[in-house]
């Protein structure tokens, strides 16, 4: 049972940062393994399956990240990874999906959506399903917006064609995008709440996920890319 990450979780993250290196790792392994790697994996487990408790109709399943990095992806760093992640995606998914996610890292926890290896083929069609409906797309981004969730991706730097709308033009002129609330680590991190938090929030940000799971299907030919 997740009972909390502590002081202990971030501390360790911290020092990976500053002592990124094989023997440092191996000397201090036993605390990576009792203050992140257990807990981590836990609350993906119990979030995970709280999350498709409360949505029975979603189908697909979740991804811890490991520490190590990809040894061909190094370009100078250390080894490890000073930040952990786990992702939830519809079983629908092939490659480069929408997904739902949760991130723990030195100083910070985060959460959210996105459809961040979207190819520009399947942006424009996520362009087109907007065009096609305004009104349906502003209600989804509309409701997370009150809800607190920060707009996130990478804007063209030449605006696409403009709706006059300050929410959706926020949503149409990105390369890719996604939503996420972060925290200082501590509080609810510290606590047996979180796996219910972070399914809460999975389960708040589920109709857009649909929504862009919608485009992500519609651009079968893309899918593997």
């Amino acid at each position: 049972m997740f009972s909390g990450f502590s002081e202990k979780t971030g501390g360790f993250l911290w020092e990976l940062a500053f002592n990124n290196e094989r023997p440092w790792f191996l000397a201090h392994k036993q605390e990576f393994e009792d203050f992140v790697n257990t807990p981590f994996k836990t609350l993906a487990s119990e979030s995970f399956a709280l999350f498709t408790g409360r949505c029975p109709d979603f189908e697909g399943s979740v991804h811890v990240s490991r520490i190590y990095r990809d040894a061909r992806r190094l370009f100078g760093r250390g080894p490890y990874k000073d930040h952990l992640w786990f992702s939830v995606t519809d079983s629908a998914v092939v490659h480069n999906g929408p997904m739902l996610w949760f991130e723990i890292s030195p100083a910070h926890y985060s959460y959210g959506m996105g459809w961040y290896g979207a190819t520009p083929v399947q942006m424009e069609a996520f362009r087109r399903s907007i065009d096609a409906n305004p009104a349906r797309f502003r209600r989804l981004a509309q409701q997370l917006e009150r809800k607190g969730w920060l707009l996130g991706g990478e804007s063209y730097k030449r605006p696409k064609a403009m709706h006059g709308d300050a929410l959706i033009d926020s949503w149409y002129n990105r390369k890719y995008a996604g939503v996420h609330k972060e925290f200082d680590l501590g509080g609810d991190a510290y606590t047996e709440a979180l796996p219910g938090i972070v399914a809460d929030a999975f389960s708040e940000l589920l109709p857009m996920y649909r929504y862009l799971m919608e485009v992500y299907l519609s651009c079968p030919e893309e899918m593997k890319r």
